[in-house]
C-alpha cells in the first residue's frame, strides 16, 4: 500500500476561534453528540476488501441536529467525495513567490491581499484576512447563527450553493462535497454498483474510529433505506498549496462556519471532523527533505534534520531517515500522519526513553494562523506559537503545513516478543506483578514495553508486542529480562520468547509493528502513572491493585519521556515523570443504543476513578 491510501480521523463537534495573543482555536468536544450508534471497524490494510454493502456492522456518521439528506443536495461544480485523488489545482504562475530553499514548492503558492481585489466584493469579504492586531474587532465581524452558535447547514446564514461554487473556483477546484462512504448502497445520485467494494481508506472525510460516528448511513443491502450526512464535515478542501489553506481558514472564519483540520490517519479525541464543518485535508502535503546541517543556537542544536509536510506518514519518514543512516522519533503506527496531530500533541514513541517526546524534536514549523497568514514558528520567529505547537495539540493553534525535526544517529535495536496466560487468575496476575516491579529499571535502561492484557475468562491473556531495546545486544536484553522470566517460571508460566536484533531503526519498526486495524466497539480512557507510584512499596501495591482490577482491555506502555534537551515546550509535564501509560477500554455491544453508550461511559468513569485515587 502506498502512502496516498490512508486517511481517517474522527469528529470535532465544534471549534471556535477566540481572541488571545495566538488567536487559538478553542475546541469544544460536545458529548451531547453521544447520541451515536455503533461506528465501524475496518481493519483492512493489505487485506481482502469485503463488499461494502454487505458489511452490516460497518457504520458511518453521527446523529446530530438538522441532518441533511446528502442525496438532496444540489449538484454543482464542487467535486463529490467519491474516488477523490490528489487535486490538480489550477495554478496562476504569478501567485508563486520566488523560491525559498527553506520551503516546499507548495508553500511558495500563497494568498496575497492583492489577489482579493479582482474578486466580487461579497466573495472578497469572505476571503479577507483577519486582523491579528485587533482580534476583538475581527471577532465582531464574523457571522454567527441566530442561536449564537456556529453557522450550520439549514441556517439562513449558511452560504448558498453559488457562494460555495465561487469559493471552489478560488481554490482551483479543490473543494469536495462530502458523501458518506456507504452512499453507493442507497438509491439516489450516488447509487453505483461498481462502488460497492471500495473501502474508506482514500476518502477525505471518513473516520478511523467508531466512537464519534453514528448510524446515519450504514452499509446495507436495502437500497431504499435512509442515508444522511450525519457527523461528517459538509465540505473538505483537498489542500495541495498554502494558498488553499489560507482561503479555507479565511472563508470559515468570516462565514462563521465550524473549521476542522485532519491530515491522514486515525485520532482518538474526535477533533478532526464534525457536522456542518469546513475541513482542510492535508493528506497530500507529503514532501520530505533532508537537511544536512540545521543550526539553531537557541535550541543548542547543530546537526542534520528532516523537513516533512503535515501529511507525511510515519513509515515514509522512517524510510527517508534510514536512507540517510538516521532515525527519527515517531509512533509505532506505520500509517499515522507523524507530523500532524501526533507530534503537535506531544507524541510518545518507542524511542522516547532515549530521546523524549516527538514534540521535543521540532526545530521549526510552517503554519497558517487563524487570521489566514502564513508564518514560520521557530526559536526566533513567533516564539509563543513555536512553544505552543510543540505539544499543545493539533488543530489548536493553526494549520501546520510542514515541520522540521532532528535527525538522530541510527542504531541497532533488539526486540523481544512473547505472550502468556496461566492456570489461574492469581498466577497470571502474579506474573504481571513480577513485570510491574521492573518498570522503573526497564524504562531507565531505555526500554519501551508495549503490551496488552485481555481479561478473557477464565484467565486473562498477556501479549508483549514489543520489548523494544534500542542500542542493546541480545545478551544485554536477555540479562534485563532474566529476573522477570525466572519469576514467571516459578509461577509455572511458560514463555516462548522470540528475540530479534535488527541492524537499524527502519527494519525494526517495519517488522515489529505491522499495519494494524484501528477503531473498535469500545469507549476508552487513559492515564499516565508517575514513577513515584513505584518508589513507595505500599503505594506501588495499591496502584497495581487498582490498575489490575478493572476487568477491562488494557493497552499499556512501560515508557519514560525525559526532557533530554532541557527545553521549554507545551508537552504535558506529567510525561516527564511517567513510567506507565495505560489505555483501558469498555466494550460496547453491536449496534449499541444510547442507553448502552451511557452505561459504558459510566462504567469507564468508575474504573478511571480507581486509577485516579492512586
Amino acid at each position: 500500500m502506498h502512502k496516498d491510501k490512508i486517511d481517517g480521523h474522527l469528529i470535532q463537534v465544534s471549534s471556535e476561534i477566540f481572541p488571545t495573543r495566538l488567536w487559538m482555536f478553542k475546541l469544544h468536544h460536545s458529548f451531547l453528540c453521544d447520541a451515536v450508534r455503533r461506528g465501524f471497524y475496518l481493519p483492512v490494510f493489505h487485506r481482502p476488501i469485503t463488499p461494502l454493502c454487505h458489511l452490516q456492522k460497518l457504520i458511518l456518521g453521527i446523529a446530530i441536529r438538522n441532518e441533511t439528506q446528502f442525496g438532496s443536495l444540489q449538484a454543482s461544480s464542487v467535486v463529490p467525495a467519491m474516488g477523490v485523488g490528489k487535486a490538480a489545482a489550477k495554478e496562476n504562475p504569478n501567485e508563486r513567490l520566488p523560491h525559498n530553499p527553506n520551503s516546499f514548492s507548495y508553500e511558495s503558492i500563497q494568498l496575497q491581499k492583492d489577489h482579493l481585489k479582482s474578486l466580487d466584493k461579497n466573495l472578497s469579504s469572505l476571503l479577507a484576512f483577519g486582523n491579528a492586531s485587533d482580534p476583538n474587532a475581527a471577532a465582531s465581524s464574523r457571522k454567527q447563527s441566530s442561536t449564537g452558535c456556529k453557522v450550520f447547514p439549514g441556517d439562513p446564514e449558511w452560504p448558498s450553493d453559488a457562494i460555495w461554487t465561487a469559493f471552489n473556483s478560488t481554490l482551483g477546484g479543490a473543494l469536495i462535497k462530502t458523501v458518506p462512504i456507504a452512499a453507493p448502497c442507497y438509491s439516489g445520485p450516488f447509487y453505483k454498483v461498481q462502488e460497492l467494494t471500495k473501502s474508506s481508506e482514500p476518502d477525505p472525510s471518513s473516520y478511523m474510529s467508531p466512537l464519534y460516528q453514528g448510524n446515519t448511513c450504514p452499509p446495507t443491502s436495502n437500497p431504499n433505506g435512509t442515508c444522511t450526512l450525519g457527523g461528517f464535515p459538509s465540505y473538505v478542501v483537498n489542500a495541495t498549496t498554502v494558498k488553499q489553506i489560507q482561503l479555507a481558514v479565511n472563508f470559515a472564519r468570516n462565514a462563521g462556519i465550524r473549521f476542522v483540520v485532519r491530515n491522514t490517519g486515525h485520532e482518538f479525541s474526535g477533533k478532526s471532523g464534525g457536522a456542518g464543518a469546513l475541513s482542510v485535508w492535508t493528506h497530500y502535503l507529503n514532501d520530505i527533505q533532508y537537511i544536512p546541517k540545521f543550526d539553531d543556537p537557541l535550541l543548542k542544536y547543530s546537526g542534520p534534520a528532516f523537513k516533512g509536510g503535515s501529511g507525511v506518514i510515519a513509515r515514509d519518514l522512517y524510510k527517508a531517515a534510514e536512507d540517510r543512516n538516521h532515525i527519527v522519533v515517531g509512533g509505532e503506527g506505520q500509517d499515522v500522519g507523524v507530523l500532524g496531530g501526533y507530534i503537535q500533541g506531544g507524541g510518545h514513541s518507542p524511542m522516547s526513553p532515549i530521546y523524549g517526546m516527538a514534540a521535543d524534536q521540532i526545530l521549526e514549523l510552517k503554519v497558517v494562523t487563524p487570521d489566514g497568514y502564513f508564518v514560520t514558528a521557530s526559536s526566533t520567529e513567533n516564539v509563543d506559537l513555536f512553544w505552543a505547537q510543540r505539544g499543545g495539540g493539533g488543530s489548536t493553534w493553526g494549520v501546520v503545513t510542514s515541520i522540521t525535526v532532528r535527525a538522530l544517529p541510527n542504531m541497532p535495536i533488539t526486540v523481544v516478543q512473547f505472550s502468556f496466560s496461566a492456570a489461574t487468575p492469581a498466577a497470571f496476575w502474579g506474573g504481571v506483578r513480577a513485570y510491574w516491579k521492573h518498570f522503573i529499571e526497564y524504562s531507565d535502561s531505555g526500554i519501551y514495553g508495549y503490551f496488552f492484557i485481555l481479561d478473557i475468562p477464565p484467565v486473562p491473556f498477556f501479549q508483549m508486542t514489543a520489548f523494544w531495546a534500542p542500542n542493546k545486544t541480545k545478551t544485554e536484553t536477555d540479562a534485563l529480562l532474566k529476573p522477570w522470566f525466572a519469576d514467571l517460571a516459578a509461577l509455572n508460566i511458560t514463555i516462548n520468547a522470540t528475540t530479534t536484533t535488527y541492524p537499524s531503526g527502519y527494519p525494526a519498526f517495519i517488522n515489529t509493528f505491522p499495519l494494524e486495524g484501528v477503531g473498535g466497539d469500545q469507549v476508552v480512557g487513559s492515564r499516565l502513572f508517575p514513577r513515584t507510584s513505584w518508589q513507595d512499596p505500599l503505594l506501588s501495591n495499591k496502584t497495581f491493585d487498582a490498575w489490575s482490577s478493572t476487568n477491562s482491555i488494557l493497552i499499556s506502555f512501560n515508557i519514560r519521556a525525559p526532557n533530554v534537551y532541557n527545553i521549554s515546550n507545551a508537552v504535558l509535564p506529567a510525561w516527564r515523570e511517567t513510567v506507565l501509560h495505560t489505555i483501558q477500554a469498555v466494550a460496547l455491544p453491536p449496534q449499541a443504543e444510547i442507553s448502552a453508550r451511557i452505561s459504558a461511559r459510566a462504567e469507564l468513569s468508575s474504573k478511571m476513578l480507581k486509577w485516579k485515587a492512586c
